[in-house]
């Protein structure tokens, strides 16, 4: 008998449905048929193909987007405001990647420059680098399988996606719909399997690019495996830094950097976590942010009325209550939650001061904890934003466009907010960290530009 894994409603833990784990034999199965269909280039679906079926699925999630929505809240415990909202970007994901088509190409690269030049015409076109296996994380169980298969598919290139076992539902409706649109098995499929073989499937030497959306330690690992010239996109998590500027009412900070705090139960690697307050307001600002935390509904993703919902698994609910006791003990105060709910859900938290070496101030606590910190200056406030092993997304709060400007330039982030939080993200915009936080760029325009290669053609006319 298969083995099989149980998918649950993290809030309830009712469970939703049962399904088999493949096997490393179907593995290879996918990946053979994925490398057959690259091999032989006579096969390739024209761009027009492509888009056709692009066009299509947009269509049919659109008419099944009821099934989308119901099915990601149950199994990922996004509010169901939330959610409403990525399945409307998931479909929007579709259409940017066939607008994105209809503009990517190549250009002329200029000859006659020099002698041994003249005579010649060179132009480039793009191609993909091989066939891509995806792996993805829960937190946006549609969204993130949107972004990692309609570029690869886009950009014409065969591709494997493994979803989290937490959250496979949203993978395989979205697969069942590229199929219903047209798009063949060997051109994107899904496999749901254990770790150990989707280990060999991503290092396996017919792999050309890897995406992965998930933990530092797994996605550093899988690359140091990866087989020689496998490009690759990690994304992992973060612990955003969120700078007040002494002249900013902190006032209007507070809703924004609540939302980006308390967003999805804080389960998004771009999340509100630290908070730097000049030291006269910083308690003020703890006691606002608490409040606006505790005004927020805590409770089951499917009731509309919810703002934060459960975490993904009751590990996670205890590894966060130790987090913020340890935070607490290193000499934090304790502003508001502090306490594991039922149903595997965790109180709206705001610590004041813990120490910096805290490990909720060095890690991402994946949680709906914020801390807050008081600082002296705005350049200590930059080099404690900076500190840490993490850098993605960070945000200044400033009336003044001198301080916006010198924040830009002084915090260690791919992006910098200004006057807005760390968790907003637009689908055509870049995406991605630097350091332990990732590796090249996410947003679909910029996946299928890095999924692809630039391939010289040079013409000496006869």
């Amino acid at each position: 008998m298969s083995a099989t894994i149980t998918v649950q409603n993290p809030y309830s833990e009712a469970e939703i449905a049962t399904l088999p784990l493949q096997s490393a034999e179907e593995a290879e199965r996918l990946l053979a048929q994925a490398y057959a269909r690259y091999q032989n280039r006579k096969s390739w679906m024209p761009k027009h193909e492509r888009i056709a079926v692009l066009k299509k699925l947009a269509s049919l999630m659109e008419k099944n987007r009821e099934k989308l929505l119901i099915d990601a809240i149950s199994e990922g415990g996004k509010p169901y405001k939330d959610s409403v909202v990525e399945v409307d970007r998931a479909i929007q994901g579709v259409h940017i990647a066939i607008e994105t088509l209809a503009h990517m190409g190549g250009h002329e690269i200029p000859m006659g420059l020099t002698a041994g030049s003249a005579g010649r015409m060179a132009y480039t076109l793009r191609e993909p680098y091989g066939i891509i296996v995806s792996v993805s994380a829960f937190n946006h169980p549609l969204n993130l399988i949107v972004h990692q298969t309609v570029p690869a598919f886009a950009v014409g290139a065969p591709v494997i996606v493994k979803p989290a076992l937490t959250t496979p539902l949203s993978c395989l409706n979205l697969v069942n719909l590229f199929r219903e649109a047209g798009a063949p098995e060997d051109y994107v499929s899904a496999i749901i399997c254990e770790n150990d073989v989707a280990q060999k499937l991503v290092t396996d030497r017919r792999v050309g690019y890897f995406s992965f959306i998930g933990s530092a330690k797994v996605g550093w690992y899988l690359r140091s495996q990866l087989a020689p010239g496998v490009r690759c996109a990690l994304e992992h998590g973060g612990a955003a830094p969120v700078i007040i500027a002494p002249d900013y009412d902190i006032e209007k900070s507070v809703a924004p950097i609540a939302k980006g705090g308390f967003y999805h139960a804080g389960q998004v690697c771009v999340s509100v976590q630290r908070v730097y307050v000049p030291k006269e307001k910083a308690e003020t600002f703890a006691q606002k942010l608490a409040e606006a935390g505790n005004q927020m509904i805590v409770g089951d993703s499917l009731d509309p009325k919810t703002d934060v919902g459960p975490l993904i698994l009751p590990r996670e609910v205890d590894r966060i209550h130790e987090w913020v006791q340890e935070a607490i003990q290193s000499g934090g105060k304790l502003i508001s939650g502090g306490n594991k709910l039922p149903n595997n859900c965790y109180q709206t938290t705001v610590i004041l001061n813990p120490s910096d070496n805290a490990i909720l101030s060095k890690n991402e606590i994946f949680g709906p904890v914020v801390a807050v910190y008081g600082y002296e200056t705005l350049d200590e406030a930059y080099h404690r934003a900076n500190d840490v092993d993490y850098s993605f997304q960070s945000a200044v709060f400033t009336d003044q466009l001198s301080t916006a400007m010198e924040a830009v330039h002084h915090l260690d982030a791919q992006t910098v907010l200004v006057n807005d939080h760390t968790a907003f993200r637009v689908d055509w915009m870049p995406f991605g960290g630097s350091a332990v936080s990732g590796l090249g760029l996410g947003g679909i325009p910029y996946s299928m530009e890095e999924m692809t290669r630039p391939k010289m053609m040079v013409i000496k006319p006869n």
